[in-house]
């Protein structure tokens, strides 16, 4: 199976589903979480690093921090494009789109409701704002793959000429 996954995925499809699912993210927390938990968006990218180094960066308001927690999104933001990719492969926008936004909201509940048993403090964060942005994720990362799954082939190929009577 994993064979059959390394030869049909478009590899080059899930950095830019990434990327562009992952900027989507973090705008919608940005612009949400001040307006739905009164709280600056920013302490995401705070929560973030706190994966990597631990729940004392969550209070520290220096850039170094943030840069970590952008580099720890960015990354998630891959495997997570990455998984979204293996499933909606091929089965056209519509499925990326719905099916994305369905396995976004399926990685928050992972998130939140298992990674938090081992990292108690990052429960801290759980709301509709981090949903509402774990499905946006979802929905962008699987539209932005199917998208660019064929952009190793032509989009549009060549009408083929008529046949001569």
């Amino acid at each position: 199976m994993l064979d059959s996954i390394q030869r049909n995925v478009t590899w080059r499809a899930i950095p830019i589903a990434g990327v562009v699912a992952g900027t989507g993210f973090l705008l919608a927390t940005l612009l949400l979480t001040p307006i739905l938990l009164d709280i600056k968006g920013i302490v995401f990218l705070r929560y973030s690093a706190g994966l990597l180094l631990g729940s004392d960066s969550v209070t520290d308001t220096s850039n170094s921090v943030l840069v970590v927690g952008l580099l720890v999104h960015y990354a998630l933001s891959m495997v997570a494009a990455l998984v979204i990719a293996i499933v909606v492969h091929r089965w056209g926008l519509l499925v990326g789109v719905v099916g994305g936004a369905l396995l976004g909201a399926a990685i928050y509940a992972i998130n939140f409701f298992t990674i938090t048993t081992f990292v108690e403090w990052f429960y801290a964060i759980h709301s509709d704002a981090i949903l509402i942005s774990h499905i946006l994720f979802g929905a962008v990362a699987g539209g932005v793959y199917e998208l660019f799954d064929h952009y190793d082939r032509p989009m549009f190929p060549a009408a083929e000429a008529p046949a001569e009577r």
